[in-house]
């Protein structure tokens, strides 16, 4: 029998290397998502930092989560402690976690939620600077101005009810763990108070406020020696007020071994009491709930009662035309007539820029010969004025659940954020708050 000759060795393990880094540099390489500061976001009056994590993959529209630590805690720490990140991997929402920087009782990191800016809408400090980073990523990332939350442990559950509170038309719902009411921190401080009363204080943080309200899942140990246990029902106190629903729990159940979950109304209201549970939350698995309760995990959550909306005008009424998800309105900045001109929304005033009038022709006029127009039939086409000419991109139909729709795309005048100078543009309807509208008189 003729035997091969051999291959010396040296040349045998040189073939090997050579065709393993030929596999090596073939194969590709994996992104990995890592938590970026992001350093320039917008109007920061807290001056805290924001930190954000967006998955490798995200959804076409991802929701917005606002995670936050606790005072002496860091957003890093948080990110890398709680499960709310490899949620984001799972279902390809975006999550902000913010850092806090505030002192309070010999207590380090702590957000703001006693001063008198905090605890009103517009009023400044950090419950301003989040809702800045909500808007950067409804910008910079495609968010979903109708799908935004928050959650956070001790100081950043007091924020999660602080921004419910202040800002109902940006944020949908939240999930505060071993928090307190709205309202706790500031005078004349936590003591006894009836729900209503607890009611009033959501409810003052932003007067004139008619839209809907944000929902709200409450967790609590029973042995928390921090934040008592008594804050709990407070908090459902509050909120089953502000929703006007019975203070009396639909259902009771017990999800798992310790713990007990009331639902209040029609799912407006969600209380988790864990016994045994320190100043210590959320544990394992309390996360994948609040996702569920806010909809992030693909399943579609109890809404809260929608307002109804303002009758469709009939052609030739004139009035402002107001976002139900900002309060804000249609504007014609700095009321130019230029052809090309950006709409936006910004303060309700009633000036001759926000006055619009619908025509027999379909036509939403402004400043006396411009037209409402869109300057392209894909999402993201801008909304423009432009002179009137009779053009099917400047024809709209005016819907009786607050939606305005392009006569010739067929898609919704939509507003990628809630802030002032917030543009406007078309996209797929889906009827969320930011793509309804009410039509009224002057401010």
């Amino acid at each position: 029998m003729t035997r091969s000759p051999s291959l010396p060795i040296a040349a045998v393990i040189a073939a090997l290397i050579a065709m393993l880094a030929g596999l090596v540099a073939q194969a590709p390489t994996a992104k990995a998502a890592s938590l970026t500061q992001i350093g320039n976001f917008g109007n920061n009056p807290g001056n805290i930092q924001m930190h954000l994590y967006v998955p490798d993959t995200v959804t076409p529209r991802p929701g917005i989560l606002v995670a936050m630590h606790g005072c002496n805690g860091r957003a890093s720490d948080f990110f890398q402690q709680t499960e709310f990140r490899s949620l984001s991997d799972r279902y390809g929402f975006v999550v902000i976690y913010p850092q806090a920087n505030k002192s309070a009782n010999g207590l380090s990191n702590c957000f703001d939620v006693w001063s008198n800016e905090a605890l009103r809408h517009g009023g400044g400090s950090d419950t301003v600077s989040i809702v800045s980073m909500v808007d950067y990523v409804v910008q910079r990332h495609n968010g979903d101005p109708a799908r935004v939350f928050a959650t956070g442990f001790s100081s950043g559950a007091m924020e999660t009810v602080n921004l419910l509170a202040t800002y109902p038309d940006v944020f949908k719902a939240g999930a505060p763990f071993a928090g307190v009411p709205f309202g706790c921190l500031g005078p004349p401080g936590c003591g006894d108070r009836t729900p209503q009363q607890w009611g009033d204080l959501v409810r003052n943080a932003f007067p004139g406020y008619t839209g809907p309200r944000p929902r709200l899942m409450a967790w609590h140990g029973t042995a928390d020696d921090v934040l008592n246990f008594t804050m709990l029902q407070k908090e459902v106190d509050q909120f089953t007020n502000v929703h006007g629903v019975s203070q009396t729990p639909a259902s009771t159940t017990s999800p798992q071994s310790g713990w007990t979950r009331r639902v209040y109304g029609s799912g407006q209201v969600e209380a988790y009491t864990i016994s045994g549970a320190g100043h210590n939350l959320p544990h394992s698995g309390m996360a994948a709930h609040a996702i569920r309760f806010f909809g992030l995990d693909g399943t579609t959550p109890t809404p809260s009662p929608t307002p109804t909306p303002t009758p469709t005008p009939t052609p030739g009424g004139d009035g402002q035309v107001r976002g139900v998800a900002s309060g804000r309105c249609l504007d014609v900045p700095n009321s130019s007539t230029a052809d090309g001109t950006q709409t936006q929304l910004w303060d309700c005033h009633g000036g001759t820029n926000q006055r619009w009038t619908l025509t027999s022709a379909q036509e939403l006029r402004v400043l006396g010969g411009k037209c409402l127009d869109a300057a392209g039939t894909g999402n993201g086409a801008r909304i423009q004025t432009y002179s009137c000419w009779g053009g099917a991109n400047q024809k709209w139909r005016l819907n009786s659940d607050g939606t305005i729709a392009g006569v010739q795309s067929g898609l919704c005048l939509d507003a990628a954020g809630t802030g002032n100078g917030t543009r406007l543009q078309l996209y797929s309807c889906h009827g969320g708050t930011n793509q309804r509208w009410t039509w009224g008189g002057n401010a």
